[in-house]
């Protein structure tokens, strides 16, 4: 079907359908899930998607409707149903779509070689993927291995003048396993996203950071309740930076519920706390060449050296706000109307090696895992459940689980007294290692 003729037929009919001025939204996709269980296949799921979300403005009232049937009758009806249900709901002087035609250049998001590689590779790697995990003696069971990708196109046209399409794609491959000891039992589990089948990380890497998330915190000893250093891994700092996002969030900061509301160009946090939020970077995860409302894609500062420079909005948002849109608009997908929300955010790294932050600490908890909802957005407040290692003298001396943690965001962010080396782009919140040099942990 040729998505771009429909869209600018549809776009041409908005009046005479009703609405004063629209945007329509249309996503295609196919998905592929390979699921396998000691060697064997358990699932190959396949499917193919598309849709239309319908966005209208008719004096002043904004309705929205969408249908994953493409005939000329089911659109139709679809976009009616988006004006009458528009003419039910309240004007609001901020209702408004972009109107800006440029589009960002983003190199790597689409890899056309993903289809040519055969089905029968893709299941091998999942079953070599896990029989390597399980080849470490103390690895006892498998919790199964997959391998998965994604393809699609995403479209969006509007009255306002604009078309805008790209297409994009993803692959991933992970693995968990179980390492047991007498009565106990651990998990571990590691996998690899990215946008080009090539880039996947070797299976053997994955299979050995695997295995020793499963074995490696066997035996833990309790520790007393008391104040000390938390070392984060980067495998766990979003239970951190993933509250401070949130609190960036411009709709949350009008609504007055964001710890960081009164922070815009004043310090919160550690001169060695930046926080960047790039939609342009090339391959990423998360880049997009326009959001999810058509608005271009750039990358922004948000938080430098410790400072608020900005807070993150959709086109809607920013006008209530009295600004422009950041290019944050975020979409689930044809079905929803247009959120807020980042693309890909980086904590900009630091001087330090993980191995130089473990030797500098006296005393502390290296955390590998978190449980718990992290920071909370508006009240600042974090606790949460902690698995790690315990550190003495500068050295790792032995696991520990079933501890608590607990502080303030302030407290925590303006304690970040070492920030490691040893980031990873290719994550969707990318973060070194990093110490806060001193938090509540609640033991025994």
């Amino acid at each position: 079907m040729d998505y771009i003729k429909l869209l600018n037929s549809l776009v041409s009919k908005a009046k005479d359908f009703g609405a004063d001025a629209a945007e329509i939204y249309l996503e295609t996709g196919r998905n592929l899930s390979i699921q396998v269980q000691d060697g064997e296949v358990e699932t190959i799921e396949e499917s193919y998607s598309a849709g239309v979300g319908f966005r209208v403005i008719v004096e002043g009232k904004m309705g929205f409707s969408h249908c994953n049937q493409l005939t000329d009758d089911a659109l139709e009806d679809t976009f009616k149903r988006a004006v009458t249900f528009a003419k039910l709901t309240t004007a609001d002087p901020n209702n408004v779509l972009p109107d800006n035609k440029e589009i960002t250049q983003v190199e790597g998001l689409y890899d056309g070689e993903l289809v040519k590689i055969t089905m029968e590779k893709k299941i091998k790697m999942a079953i070599d993927l896990e029989k390597l995990a399980m080849k470490d003696p103390r690895i006892t069971k498998s919790s199964g291995a997959g391998y998965g990708e994604g393809q699609g196109e995403v479209y969006i046209a509007s009255t306002n003048g604009f078309l805008k399409v790209y297409k994009t794609s993803g692959c991933s491959i992970g693995v968990n396993v179980v390492a047991e000891k007498g009565e106990q039992k651990n998990t571990g589990g590691e996998f690899c996203s990215r946008r080009y089948f090539a880039d996947l990380k070797p299976l053997a890497e994955i299979a050995e950071k695997a295995s020793k998330k499963a074995w490696e915190l066997l035996d833990p000893i309790m520790i007393p309740t008391q104040r000390a250093a938390v070392i984060f891994d980067p495998d766990v700092a979003s239970s951190i930076f993933g509250g401070v996002i949130g609190a960036l969030n411009g709709e949350r900061v009008l609504q007055g519920a964001s710890f960081l509301k009164d922070y815009l160009d004043k310090p919160f946090a550690s001169p060695l706390l930046t926080i960047i939020d790039d939609g342009t970077r090339a391959k990423g995860m998360g880049s997009t060449p326009f959001d999810g409302e058509g608005f271009p894609t750039k990358r922004r500062v948000l938080v430098e050296q410790g400072v608020v420079k900005g807070f993150i909005y959709n086109s809607i948002v920013a006008k209530r706000a009295g600004t422009v849109s950041t290019g944050n608009a975020s979409r689930r997908g044809f079905t929803s109307l247009p959120g807020i929300g980042t693309h890909n955010v980086i904590i900009q790294s630091g001087q330090h090696t993980p191995e130089d932050i473990i030797k500098s600490t006296s005393k502390g908890l290296l955390l590998k895992e978190v449980t718990g909802y992290g920071i909370d957005s508006v009240t600042g407040n974090f606790s949460g459940g902690a698995t790690g290692f315990w550190i003495e003298n500068g050295k790792i001396k032995h696991p520990v689980q079933g501890v608590t943690i607990a502080g303030n965001a302030f407290d925590i962010l303006r304690d970040i007294d070492m920030m490691g080396n040893d980031l990873d782009l290719n994550k969707g919140l990318a973060a070194p290692t990093f110490r806060v040099k001193e938090m509540m942990i609640g033991g025994k």
